[in-house]
């Protein structure tokens, strides 16, 4: 099983994936480290990524997935996940994947990315929310809503996977 938690910068996916993934003891890639340094220059000056900018990036994810997929090994990894195609990316790294997306308040979400240093200004949560496309019928997923409590969410996703 692959496990990725999605949705907009601030919104609480890695907090999330990272309890999840100390409850499970599967290895979590940060989404974030993935990002080629032109990317994260492009977006800590405030300009929003374009399609042509990500995929190498979630090829990279998916990659990464599927080392890990071969050897057996279940994983866990943080990335926006924005629209389908760049889920249909991510679904290649192996049978099993499942979203997560922690999806809310815009501005509990706000909020939160004033309140930390990080490489994503909140002058591009617009453009985020204008780019995301919620889980679809026949994507593996559910919703979570990043204003519940950390261990709370971690114990709705394992419950939902049946690996509580």
């Amino acid at each position: 099983m692959h496990l990725v938690f999605m949705g907009v910068s601030g919104s609480g996916k890695s907090t999330v994936a990272r309890a999840v993934g100390e409850r499970l003891g599967w290895e979590l890639a940060e989404g974030d480290d993935f990002h080629p340094p032109e990317n994260v220059a492009k977006m800590a000056e405030g300009t929003p990524l374009t399609d042509a900018d990500r995929w190498g990036w979630l090829e990279s994810l998916a990659a990464w997935t599927a080392e890990r997929d071969a050897r057996g090994e279940p994983t866990i990894i943080t990335c926006s996940a924005l629209r389908r195609t760049y889920r249909d990316v991510l679904r290649r790294g192996g049978e099993g994947t499942f979203f997560v997306h922690a999806t809310g308040d815009k501005h509990l979400i706000l909020d939160r990315m004033n309140a930390r240093e990080h490489f994503m200004p909140p002058s591009l949560l617009e453009s985020q929310l204008d780019t995301l496309e919620p889980l679809q019928p026949g994507e593996e997923g559910m919703d979570v809503d990043p204003a519940l409590p950390v261990d709370r969410l971690a114990a709705l996703v394992l419950a939902r996977l049946d690996l509580a």
